[in-house]
């Protein structure tokens, strides 16, 4: 397969070419896209060197199969018909597309049957904190309906970008050194810090990101579930965490909980408090599952269930939920 990435340069373009790379995606030929600040340079990947084309409105993806996107929502609707008008199928990772009815949104391990469906040759990404909800709580669907859910986030500096984690460790140096603290990428100094705000308000009084959160978990389970989300972003470089409330129609106890799952397709389970071992962005940054703990009865509510998930933002939260969505659509596209 011919295959394009489209913000090569970013923090998910980098883990693209990881990830195909370790995952031996079948590739006959790669192309790299990028702004002109970016075109021109070179990224190696498996002993080749590939230099970034500027991305242009113009025929250079009339041989392309599949394009990994990610350069944010205005690329991806400036460059939507250029990149998909010759049949090359569209994974997008921005916010753009996502809601639309004519545009599945798909976690592989929930719903990607809805990936064959792509009347306008676009698949949607989902955002990072819901792909690894649903993940966590589609074997628990399983057993009994989900009918609520309330989560709060714990978002590292990876959600906002590389320069965003730099900016980070930046922040420490400066701290440390009794400079002044640069504050660019967040709305407030994050170092020593967590801030109750991802994305901007709207006028409810949630951020965007909460209400991706409610939005995108129905679309991808197809389901009538109430989500109500807070989002922090903290201080840790990399991997995001979720504490996560459900109540479901029966209930589940905490045995059937934990085997459904360690048995779950992209979860590990990580619960043995007793021994203070839980999933924690220092353990999950680099892996590929959703890492789950701390799974116990809600106190509150004889049908609910809490438990603490953990997982890499830029792995399975972005780059490696699209190439797993390739991967599962790749024997129906027909190689140009």
């Amino acid at each position: 397969m011919k295959v394009a990435i489209v913000g090569v340069s970013g923090a998910v373009g980098q883990e693209f070419l990881r990830i195909l790379a370790e995952r031996n995606f079948p590739i006959d030929e790669l192309v790299l896209f990028g702004s002109e600040r970016s075109a021109g340079r070179k990224y190696a990947f498996c002993g080749r060197e590939y230099e970034v084309k500027l991305l242009q409105h113009n025929d250079d993806f009339k041989d392309i199969d599949v394009a990994f996107v990610s350069a944010g929502g205005g690329t991806s609707k400036e460059f939507a018909e250029t990149i998909t008008k010759h049949g090359c199928v569209m994974i997008d990772n921005s916010s753009a597309f996502r809601m639309d009815e004519d545009v599945p949104l798909v976690v592989p391990e929930c719903n990607a049957k809805d990936a064959l469906n792509r009347p306008r040759g676009i698949i949607a990404n989902p955002n990072c904190t819901t792909i690894m909800m649903v993940v966590a709580l589609q074997p628990l669907e399983k057993l009994s309906h989900i009918k609520r859910i309330r989560v709060s986030s714990y978002q590292s500096a990876s959600g906002a970008g590389a320069a965003a984690m730099a900016e980070l460790q930046q922040q420490y140096r400066e701290l440390l050194d009794n400079q002044p603290v640069t504050v660019s990428k967040f709305p407030h100094q994050l170092a020593y810090n967590v801030i109750p705000q991802v994305d901007v308000f709207t006028d409810n009084g949630y951020t965007k990101e909460e209400m991706k959160m409610f939005n995108e978990t129905q679309k991808i389970m197809h389901t009538d579930a109430l989500c109500s989300a807070t989002c922090v972003r903290v201080s840790s470089l990399r991997s995001h965490s979720e504490s996560v409330w459900i109540e479901t129609e029966k209930p589940i106890s905490v045995e059937e909980a934990r085997k459904a799952i360690a048995e779950a397709p992209g979860c590990t389970l990580v619960d043995d408090p007793a021994n203070m071992v839980y999933p924690m962005p220092l353990d999950t940054a680099g892996k590929d599952d959703v890492f789950v703990g701390r799974i116990r009865k809600d106190l509150a509510d004889d049908c609910g269930l809490t438990l603490w998930l953990s997982g890499d933002q830029i792995r399975k939260g972005a780059a490696l939920n699209a190439v797993q969505i390739a991967e599962y659509i790749a024997p129906s596209i027909s190689p140009k």
